[in-house]
């Protein structure tokens, strides 16, 4: 029910700026006919077109020309977010410097005490005007698309990070964590982009890698073999798994069971201990925070995930939304390791990105716990990423220079 109302709302509101699109473009063209229907019979195919692509993967559907239906639907549906919020953003400034003039023209005609006549504008050379206008429009939008396509699909960065931690001991100085998420294999992320991703981590030395969350979208009878060169990922101490939000909606219990195969450590609202010389470290992971929407044994709990745990110099969490910022500080872990924001993947998308979520990307500082969260390392929806590339982190603990503990 959940998902069929997040659908009704994210349709509507996609439908509206589709049909905003249509009457800011095509009716100014004054296309002769049939040339208008057919535009506007094309404009409601590229709104239909992500909606059935995914119609295709929520009912598990498989033909010869899914991955066509899915490239046409996802890089259109990031060309239009282009286009509507460019319109909405030049008809905010026309609208502000129309009633600037008017303004102006109100206040002179007061000033002189006589009303003002106004010089009417010629209707013909605004029409051209706002033609123009709207085919620079397409084009800068068709520019920014491809160059978005080039920024998601180009190998992720390496985002090397540094964790002040208090009272660290010389044995964990410099310990490395390798975090993956966010690949969202499956749609347009395929098995040769997963084959690099492991290539770069591997390449880290990290003692341990942290994947937290959101590894596909589609079943693992789907994927199994797009996602099975991240069994050669290397960590010293260990290879960590978490579950993200799309794992839930694509069958969480099997997917749980593949990451193990995978050689992947899960952990589900527990932890485990990693020592390293004399020091000590609580490795703590949690589902998703929306998983007890869908398993409600799978509720997503910091407090248990830390429960019974020993002393330790250093206590992490490995939490796919960065909200689990909240209840992780109260269990006093001294840092959270997150994903899922894509780090805004592109503007207005990025405004969503901010809901209910305390940061959407970097290193911050929340009472007396760190937090990370990473850009992501793939993409979800259109191949598109703006000013937010993809990462695949190296984060380093090192002594608070604040602290006297010894080396």
């Amino acid at each position: 029910m959940l998902y069929v109302l997040w659908f009704i709302i994210a349709f509507s509101i996609v439908s509206a700026g589709y049909g905003y699109a249509g009457l800011r473009i095509l009716t100014p063209a004054h296309l002769p006919s049939p040339w208008n229907w057919i535009a506007w019979v094309l404009l409601a195919l590229f709104l239909v077109l992500p909606v059935a692509a995914m119609s295709v993967e929520f009912n598990r559907l498989e033909f010869h020309w899914k991955k066509q239906l899915e490239w046409g639907a996802y890089v259109s549906l990031g060309f239009f977010s282009m286009v509507i919020t460019l319109l909405v953003i030049r008809d905010v400034a026309w609208l502000i410097v129309i009633g600037a003039q008017k303004l102006i023209a109100l206040v002179s005609a007061m000033m002189q005490g006589a009303p003002g006549a106004g010089n009417a504008a010629d209707p013909h050379r605004r029409e051209v005007l706002v033609q123009w206008m709207n085919l620079g429009l397409i084009a800068v939008s068709g520019g920014l698309t491809a160059y978005g396509i080039y920024e998601a699909r180009r190998r992720p960065a390496i985002v090397e990070i540094t964790v002040p931690i208090t009272d660290l001991p010389g044995s964990l100085q410099g310990f490395r964590i390798v975090q993956i998420t966010d690949i969202h294999a499956g749609l347009t992320v395929t098995r040769p982009f997963v084959e690099t991703v492991v290539e770069m981590a591997n390449a880290q030395m990290g003692d341990i890698v942290a994947f937290t969350g959101d590894l596909v979208d589609g079943t693992v009878d789907q994927l199994r073999e797009h996602v099975a060169p991240m069994k050669n990922l290397q960590g010293r101490c260990g290879r960590y798994f978490i579950t993200g939000n799309h794992e839930y909606y694509s069958g969480a219990l099997p997917w749980v069971e593949e990451a193990k195969k995978l050689g992947f450590d899960v952990l589900l609202n527990e932890h485990r201990v990693i020592r390293q010389g004399g020091g000590t470290i609580i490795l703590a992971g949690v589902t998703d925070a929306s998983a007890g929407g869908f398993i409600p044994e799978h509720r997503s709990d910091p407090h248990k995930a830390i429960a019974g745990a020993p002393a330790a110099d250093v206590k992490i969490l490995l939490a796919h939304q960065p909200k689990s910022l909240y209840e992780g500080s109260k269990a006093g872990f001294d840092l959270q390791i997150s994903g899922h924001t894509h780090g805004g993947q592109f503007f207005p998308w990025n405004l969503l990105a901010t809901i209910g979520q305390p940061y959407i990307k970097g290193l911050h500082k929340f009472a007396d716990t760190w937090i990370y969260v990473s850009k992501g390392t793939g993409y979800w929806g259109p191949p598109v990423r703006l000013a937010a590339r993809s990462e695949i982190t190296v984060i380093t603990l090192v002594r608070d220079p604040g602290t006297s503990a010894p080396l």
